[in-house]
């Protein structure tokens, strides 16, 4: 079994320290070493951040699961002790619509039961014929293309674009639109005028589209909510906003899991052997929680504040404090995954918190899933020979956004 990416463990800097913490240059696909020494001596700890605040870091798998779905552990990002992840956040937050990604129950509830009817298991499931199409062509077009080719722009991209395009009914030849607007709303170092301009005209966007949805409704999700405004289930507002939510991060996400899991596998050709040659959904289901647990590609934490004093760990986590769960900390926990530090497809992954944990998770899991399967179940037995066409070191890994990734990824077959 490889052990590539398996990095020592270096302790930590100095008493309070801040957060984000750095991942090691020659390891960039592992942990910041600081969160995993946290996690074995200090699992939960003050922390500092941008703003000179000083949440708490959780970093035990064990301990993110007992506070995540805690009614004390809050997701309103309008509390004055919420830790944002910088400043860009802070100045948006008050001026942003209330979402399923920022509001508590019952509002929360009342949201999520508006749209999740899409994304439940059998619903899904039904896409993985068109998924599979998406896919087939995807790579045909790319092997008759150049030969290496930036696999993002090529496949990564794409894939989900088209699918979330498909499922939420949004016409696909806007992709340039919704992406690059997407991006910028994700990336902290863009200022938070910019993200407001670009947010509000992904807004304006997805409102013109239902508003013609409700004129001419068809068979999917953006026609769907329209039918919950005139019922009177929700307002025309948060559809509009649910749909930027939806169009960002069903597409944002899992082009970053292609990518950067492609660049694990192949540093890991052993488990990609194992992957490339099985016929076994149930295996390839597995390899993609796995590859979901070692990644955790999202590298900002999660982010919550107490609405009430909690005790655990021997702390007390106090009302009004800030709490930061690192999920790339906790999924590479060796009391939960002994030998975490290695790739292994074999592993039982799938209690990894990649998405997050309690009444928050991923809204969108079970699609990412089902189109991390079909991609990592095809594309390398279709291009069995696919290669790294530049050295890791010479890649650029994208420290800015919400999700850690790769800016290029240059492969040949």
């Amino acid at each position: 079994m490889s052990d590539a990416l398996a990095c020592p463990v270096t302790g930590a800097s100095g008493p309070l320290p801040e957060y984000p913490l750095p991942r090691a240059a020659e390891c960039p696909l592992a942990p910041a070493p600081a969160a995993q020494e946290l996690r074995s001596e200090k699992p939960i700890t003050r922390v500092r951040i941008w703003n000179g605040s000083t949440p708490w870091l959780v970093t035990r798998h064990a301990d993110q699961r007992a506070l995540l779905p805690d009614p004390r552990v809050s997701d309103d990002d309008l509390d004055p002790g919420f830790p944002y992840v910088n400043a860009h956040r802070a100045a948006i937050a008050p001026v942003s619509p209330r979402l399923i990604t920022n509001t508590d129950a019952p509002e929360h509830t009342r949201l999520r039961r508006t749209v999740n009817g899409p994304f439940v298991v059998k619903r899904i499931e039904k896409m993985r014929e068109p998924v599979q199409k998406i896919v087939d062509d995807l790579i045909d077009e790319m092997l008759a293309g150049p030969n290496p080719v930036d696999l993002l722009t090529a496949f990564a991209l794409p894939v989900p674009s088209l699918v979330i395009a498909q499922l939420l009914g949004v016409p696909y030849e806007d992709h340039d639109f919704f992406q690059h607007s997407s991006s910028l709303v994700l990336d902290g170092s863009v200022p938070a005028d910019e993200a407001r301009r670009v947010s509000g005209e992904l807004a304006a966007y997805l409102d013109n589209l239902i508003t013609q949805k409700t004129a001419d409704p068809d068979d999917d999700v953006l026609s769907e909510m329209a039918g919950r405004v005139q019922a009177g289930e929700m307002t025309h507002t948060e559809a509009v906003h649910m749909g930027v939510a939806m169009l960002i991060a069903g597409h944002e996400t899992t082009a970053t899991m292609i990518g950067l899991g492609t660049l694990a596998l192949l540093q890991h050709p052993d488990q990609l052997a194992l992957l490339r040659e099985t016929d076994d959904p149930k295996v390839v289901a597995n390899a993609v929680d796995e590859v979901l647990r070692y990644l955790s590609i999202v590298q900002t934490g999660v982010r919550r504040v107490a609405k009430n004093d909690i005790e655990i760990g021997g702390v007390v986590i106090g009302k009004g404090d800030g709490i930061i769960f690192d999920l790339h900390a906790a999924n590479w926990d060796p009391e939960v995954f002994p030998g975490a530090q290695r790739l292994d497809i074999t592993r039982p992954a799938r209690i990894h918190q990649a998405f997050g944990y309690g009444p928050h998770q991923c809204l969108g899991q079970n699609l990412a899933r089902l189109e991390l399967q079909v991609v990592y179940g095809t594309l390398y037995r279709r291009v069995p020979t696919l290669r790294l066409a530049a050295a890791i070191e010479d890649l650029e890994f994208d420290h800015t956004g919400t999700t850690y990734g790769v800016h290029s990824l240059p492969v040949a077959w």
